[in-house]
């Protein structure tokens, strides 16, 4: 890297909880930031999750490089043991964050592109010396860019889940029915969601955090609308953990969740269907959607589908990057056999650091959940720990870059095969710890959601 490279800030893209940790380590290291966010504030896709509530503790979800940035403001951190919601973690905690690093975070300014400045992806000659050109839509409108010494991907999967069709593909007729489709945890505090899902009858497709949430929020409305009811569309059977590791996670509010699903379906508030993998959904004489599976199997009609089967990365505007990406998982080669899901559960997944972050094009990082790929055991506090690592592999700190500094709670299911008993398991968790939280019942003080 010649000097005038090295003079130019790391870009990176998303100010979400893991992008603007990165920023913060990296103002620690003395390397100056750029993060491009693609919504209006800080932590944009935290907060469309605002109403759920973290199986993580604040002491969990708060990043000490960038508690230590936010300390000369007068920042409180809230009480460490007690649980956010996503709203709460966002205007309490990323915010404040973002506005302490001030201009060097930009809104509305959604990256379109990624290469070497003068290299396409074909071009090897002196390629590692040049810098990055970044092109993004400006919150105007207009095109921009910008150039970069590194680039830290940390823009997440929320933007990208994946579909109710068990090949991995749309199932026949899912766009068509898009108005009666839902890809989100709903907000069944909010009236207008609220009546959408009283009193009628909901398929829920999933089997992760997601899904428990789902069905834990319909279990509660049955309670007050009579007629509400779920069917709980499971790609696989149903066996000792599907309900995750109960009163043996040492993230209590996690196993929670699992239990407060398992209820729904022992309260006879949703009823399970397994071994179902979503071939078509079709509209009834009466315009309500019916379920066809891959062997043939109909299912009774339902008013409204949720599908909760995990998050892709958008790699997309990537393409001119030489990324080492597992065939699987679109994880990172050297991650992926660390978080396969069909081995590992958030607490189980090791540390780890820039070493394994790396790709054959230097200096470019995929953090977050994002660089899970497909996999969904991603916790907040293991990105955390990337971009300290990251950071200081910037810095040409590498000593500090190699070492660990976190130890992970484990979960009470770990404990290789059995965890998922199918190589597809990773699309049916209904996505990450921290992209796709969850929460245990409308409003309560006892929370179990994601992160």
């Amino acid at each position: 890297m010649n000097a005038s490279t090295e003079a130019l800030p790391v870009v990176v893209i998303g100010a979400g909880p893991i992008g603007l940790a990165a920023a913060a380590r990296l103002v620690e290291r003395d390397v100056e930031p750029l993060v491009l966010e693609a919504g209006p504030a800080a932590g944009s896709a935290v907060r469309e999750w605002a109403h759920v509530r973290l199986f993580s503790t604040w002491g969990e979800v708060v990043d000490p490089a960038a508690e230590k940035l936010l300390a000369p403001t007068g920042w409180v951190k809230p009480d460490a043991a007690t649980y956010p919601s996503g709203g709460d973690w966002a205007e309490r905690y990323l915010q404040p964050l973002a506005d302490v690093l001030g201009e060097r975070v930009r809104y509305g300014s959604t990256v379109t592109g990624v290469s070497r400045t003068g290299r396409d992806r074909i071009v090897d000659a002196d390629r590692d010396g040049r810098p990055f050109v970044i092109h993004y839509t400006a919150a105007d409108g207009s095109e921009a860019r910008v150039f970069a010494r590194a680039v830290i991907d940390a823009s997440g999967t929320w933007s990208t889940p994946g579909p109710a069709g068990g090949s991995g593909l749309p199932a026949l007729g899912e766009k068509g029915a898009a108005d009666r489709i839902a890809y989100r945890v709903p907000d069944l505090k909010d009236a207008a969601v609220r009546v959408r899902y009283a009193g009628r009858r909901t398929a829920v497709i999933g089997s992760g955090a997601s899904a428990f949430t789902a069905l834990a929020y319909l279990a509660d409305l049955a309670k007050e609308a009579e007629g509400t009811h779920a069917a709980w569309i499971l790609r696989r059977g149903i066996s000792g953990s599907t309900f995750g590791g109960g009163d043996a996670d040492q993230l209590p509010a996690r196993g929670a969740l699992g239990l407060a699903a398992k209820a729904a379906v022992e309260d006879g508030h949703a009823d399970a269907v397994t071994g179902f993998r979503t071939e078509a959904v079709e509209r009834d004489t009466d315009g309500r959607l019916v379920l066809v599976g891959e062997d043939g199997r109909r299912l009774d009609p339902v008013d409204e589908v949720i599908v909760l089967t995990g998050f892709r990365p958008d790699l997309t505007f990537l393409d001119e990057l030489r990324l080492g990406l597992d065939e699987r998982l679109q994880a990172p080669t050297d991650l992926a056999p660390l978080i396969d899901p069909n081995q590992h559960s958030c607490g189980t997944v090791y540390p780890h650091g820039a070493h394994e972050l790396s790709h054959p094009e230097k200096d470019v990082y995929l953090a977050g959940m994002k660089s899970y790929g497909r996999a969904p055991t991603f916790l907040a506090m293991t990105g955390y720990e990337q971009v300290r690592s990251i950071a200081a592999a910037l810095a040409g700190d590498h000593e500090a870059a190699e070492r660990v500094e976190l130890t992970l709670p484990e979960t009470g299911v770990c404990g290789g095969a059995g965890l998922f008993d199918e190589p597809a398991a990773a699309e049916e968790t209904g996505g990450g710890c921290c992209a796709a939280p969850a929460t245990l019942t409308i409003g309560a003080p006892v929370p179990s959601g994601g992160c």
